[in-house]
């Protein structure tokens, strides 16, 4: 694995960029330039998780590791066969190096550019947990009525359970500290663990602050994998992690909220060599 910027005993604000991908040739190669053509005020890392595409996915991977540009900055961890995003997001975070994980699909609905937004409150000492709420009529399209009142549904179902006020608890662009998100014990599989990784923060007393985002839905036929099935898990997930035994979780290590070094800074350390690809073993059963 590549941990190119930043070891973890340096109690600065770091960023993990996850990625997991599943037949996305379409918009992958744009998502990674668009990832790394944004200035984050510290230092990031891209990590792409391959849930066993079999269209072009893996070739443009390869590019992107030989490309000098990026290979410094960029893990790629390839499962064999499908397993689900929920999934891929675990294995991706087996790698996280960063202090701070924030989750980023491949398929262009949201903008990298606002992930520094994002971190701002971290490096100010307001919060350690945002979300980027998509707001109707602020920089944001749904594909359909149908898929927003959905996502508004659940929100309002999770904030009732959980005594809670979040605008979007759907967003994919949610910015926790690495060690809090392993500390949760995450189990779903596929797109529940979005939902689980939210009712498992609000069930600890967590509640996240709230940052306006971009956002560009793509529909069924560009692609969108989601379904009303998907939204009978959420609310399933909601009520099962309710009822049980408030968790604990991992304490906030204090990190300096002025960032040493940024992005475009040389490391102290001398680079390492290029990442390599790494298969994961078929899951058993």
């Amino acid at each position: 694995m590549n941990q190119p910027s930043f070891p973890h005993s340096q109690p600065l604000v770091s960023l993990s960029i996850l990625m997991p991908v599943f037949n996305e040739e379409r918009t992958l190669k744009a998502a990674i330039d668009r990832v790394f053509a944004v200035h984050y005020p510290c230092r990031m890392e891209l990590i792409v998780v391959d849930d066993g595409s079999t269209d072009r996915t893996a070739r443009i991977l390869e590019a992107q590791r030989s490309d000098a540009r990026t290979s410094k900055d960029i893990v790629v961890v390839t499962h064999p066969v499908n397993r689900g995003k929920g999934a891929a997001i675990r294995t991706g975070l087996d790698y996280a190096a960063g202090s701070h994980l924030v989750i980023l699909d491949a398929d262009l609905e949201y903008l990298p550019s606002d992930i520094p937004s994002l971190i701002a409150p971290v490096l100010a000492g307001y919060s350690d947990h945002v979300f980027g709420a998509r707001v109707r009529g602020v920089n944001a399209c749904f594909p359909s009525f149908r898929f927003a009142i959905g996502g508004r549904a659940t929100t309002l179902f999770a904030n009732v359970l959980y005594d809670a006020c979040l605008t979007d608890m759907h967003t994919c662009l949610k910015l926790i500290p690495t060690d809090h998100l392993r500390s949760l014990t995450l189990t779903e599989g596929g797109f529940g663990l979005d939902t689980e990784m939210t009712a498992r923060l609000l069930r600890c007393g967590i509640r996240p602050l709230e940052v306006p985002v971009s956002y560009h839905g793509r529909s069924v036929s560009e692609g969108k994998k989601i379904t009303w099935r998907d939204g009978v898990v959420c609310l399933a997930v909601l009520t099962r992690i309710r009822v049980q035994h408030r968790p604990d979780i991992a304490p906030v290590v204090h990190r300096i909220s002025v960032v040493a070094a940024a992005q475009n800074d040389p490391p102290n350390n001398p680079p390492s060599s290029p990442p390599k690809v790494l298969h994961l073993p078929k899951a058993a059963g």
